[in-house]
């Protein structure tokens, strides 16, 4: 799969490396922009404030399937239900949202855990089954939390819960899993 991830930071270039492991053929946009064209995915690993700004600089964007791993650290656009309606709106194609509740902080230590951690994620059902291969990829199992509307918004939410554990805890990982699977 050919993916261009807009942003080169802890979860840019951290997925960028665990993609390139898998087989991806992966172009990493910095914050000078780029050219999307041919990506069949594009991921936007930026502040959630600075999505337009990124965005606003890559060419070549055109109707793709998104992954939004960003997270809201400042203010919001209120006139978008969820940072990826946001994405969506500019990208154009559909749009799944995922990594936002992971750490990039520990990506090196995926592959030491006894189990696979989970990754929750929300996505247009035209998005979904190439999150699903982009979680796995990446070493995690996904757990889908429902479409983008409201999934994304639920997702960005709980990103206040994750940080508040990381400060007990250090960066960590989850697993869900119904009784007997675990």
């Amino acid at each position: 799969m050919k993916i261009t991830i807009v942003g080169r930071g802890r979860v840019g270039g951290g997925l960028a490396r665990l993609w390139t492991s898998a087989g991806h053929a992966v172009t990493g946009l910095g914050q000078d922009g780029g050219d999307a064209a041919g990506a069949d995915v594009v991921v936007v690993a930026v502040p959630g404030h600075a999505i337009a700004d990124a965005l606003g600089k890559v060419s070549g964007l055109a109707s793709q399937m998104t992954l939004d791993a960003t997270n809201v650290y400042q203010e919001r656009d209120n006139s978008f239900p969820s940072l990826s309606h946001q994405v969506k709106s500019i990208v154009g194609g559909p749009t799944a949202k995922a990594f936002s509740t992971v750490f990039a902080a520990a990506y090196t230590q995926i592959s030491a855990q006894r189990i696979r951690p989970s990754n929750l994620f929300a996505s247009d059902p035209a998005a979904r089954s190439t999150a699903e291969q982009l979680i796995r990829d990446a070493g995690f199992d996904p757990v889908h939390v429902g479409e983008l509307d409201p999934g994304a918004r639920l997702l960005e939410d709980s990103s206040s819960l994750t940080r508040a554990l990381a400060t007990q805890m250090g960066p960590f990982f989850y697993r869900y899993g119904r009784p007997g699977e675990l």
